[in-house]
């Protein structure tokens, strides 16, 4: 059976099919993400040596700076939805090309943070504490790419939705923006759980 794609509010849920699918979604990584910060809490409270794995090698700069590349990211992508509500596509194309602009830079930033570890001889399995912060960093910027991913679709090819369908591209874009706003908040989790405790 096939669920149809509506535009308009259903009477039971009060959203359209789209936006209850992403927050199945967004529930579902939730218990994922929220699985694996329970991980972290179980390995960092039972290991008293916890503090001496290499967590003073983690390069807090670069960290918030790619905080700040994210919160400015979750602003443009409101600003790309509510552009749409105004049927202005020009400002649209502009904020989402800014938040392609700050997504590719934060992968940029983290792609830094990585070598330098590395080259450190720093790896997952050097101990538990790195083994958590490569997994839940890199579980990230695996969400990141996918947010790439659609983004860039909707700023490109997806585009010519709009001549046809404009509600739907914007709803769309909403939906988009929730997955992102997911991705930005997670990280807002990891920051201080992994760079600042």
């Amino acid at each position: 059976m096939e669920i149809p794609y509506n535009e308009e509010l259903r009477p039971d849920t009060g959203l359209y099919n789209a936006k209850l699918g992403i927050w199945l979604f967004l529930a579902s990584e939730v218990m994922l993400f929220g699985g694996l910060f329970s991980a972290y809490i179980m390995l960092r409270l039972s290991d008293p040596n916890w503090a001496s794995y290499g967590q003073d090698a983690l390069n807090v700069p670069l960290a918030t700076l790619n905080t700040t590349v994210l919160i400015t990211s979750s602003i443009t992508m409101v600003m790309s939805w509510v552009s749409l509500k105004l049927n202005d596509v020009k400002k649209y194309k502009l904020y989402m090309g800014l938040t392609l602009l700050c997504s590719f830079g934060f992968l940029i930033i983290k792609y830094i943070e990585y070598s330098s570890k590395f080259s450190h001889g720093l790896f997952p399995s050097t101990n538990n504490f790195l083994a958590v912060y490569f997994v839940l960093t890199g579980l990230h910027m695996l969400h990141v790419i996918g947010g790439i991913v659609v983004n860039g679709y909707f700023f490109g090819p997806g585009l010519k939705m709009w001549n046809t369908e404009p509600e739907r591209f914007t709803n769309r874009i909403e939906v988009a923006g929730l997955y992102w706003h997911f991705v930005d908040l997670v990280w807002i989790f990891l920051f201080p759980a992994l760079y600042l405790l």
